[in-house]
């Protein structure tokens, strides 16, 4: 197995996190413009803005804006907000720093690569995952990340959480069921497969049977995957896929 991979599958996790500025004081205040204090989602922070009550709410603050996905400018009055004696005016500017869309392609092919090179320029932080090395080799396409593993292997290496969009689209119908019995119990912004609709029925037959996963579950798959255009080559197919994964991106 190898990784052709601009990061190591053991780094491609991180917190979310926003940075607070003081932008404009007026009167006595503890820090003046320029300071710097970074906040991550733990509310652990590094640097400072001024200490006490005022960065008490500039944390409190900046954990809302992160779930917000939104920068703010915030007036804090020190004297009536804050009991601080210094009794000036700091202005905080908040601005999350918002962790890039990862998207796992399973599968090299065709659609898959056409995917890819759409994504790229979107946004997307796209890893390609493939156990068949000639199709990776054959992807010339820049800021890809390769992977040529198993799908076995490297599922219990990946990171999910809500960020984490999977587009299933193997060589082989029981791999993709493999790599969708897996990634359905895992978090995930989007979760999607490849398929005619009689393999989205065999599936949904097999996975309910088998009590792989609820029918609440098999609903959220977006399976047959994409948006119904009536894609047919391999891009538009792949254009379809994509419309979708911006349309589940954009309404977070």
């Amino acid at each position: 197995m190898s990784y052709e991979s601009a990061i190591p599958v053991s780094n491609i996790t991180g917190n979310r996190k926003a940075l607070c500025v003081v932008v404009d004081t007026k009167g006595s205040t503890p820090r003046k413009i320029g300071a710097k204090m970074w906040v991550n989602e733990n509310g652990q922070i590094k640097g400072s803005i001024g200490g006490g009550s005022l960065e008490k709410q500039v944390i409190k603050d900046a954990l809302n804006q992160i779930n917000k996905g939104e920068p703010k400018l915030f007036k804090h009055d020190l004297l009536h907000e804050h009991s601080m004696c210094c009794g000036g005016t700091v202005y905080i500017y908040i601005e999350p720093e918002m962790p890039k869309s990862r998207l796992y392609i399973f599968g090299a092919g065709h659609t898959g690569e056409a995917l890819a090179k759409l994504a790229i320029p979107i946004g997307f932080e796209v890893y390609v995952i493939d156990d068949r090395s000639e199709y990776l080799d054959a992807l010339k396409i820049d800021g890809i990340n390769k992977m040529n593993i198993d799908h076995r292997e490297v599922l219990s290496v990946l990171p999910f959480d809500q960020h984490t969009f999977i587009a299933i689209m193997t060589y082989d119908h029981a791999i993709d069921r493999d790599i969708l019995n897996y990634c359905i119990n895992q978090p995930h912004a989007y979760l999607g497969m490849i398929g005619s609709k009689r393999k989205v029925e065999i599936t949904k037959k097999k996975f309910t049977e088998g009590k792989l996963a609820t029918k609440k579950q098999l609903n959220q798959v977006d399976m047959p995957m994409g948006l119904k255009i009536k894609a047919e080559d391999p891009y538009e197919i792949a254009v379809s896929i994509l419309a979708k994964l911006i349309e589940v991106k954009n309404g977070k």
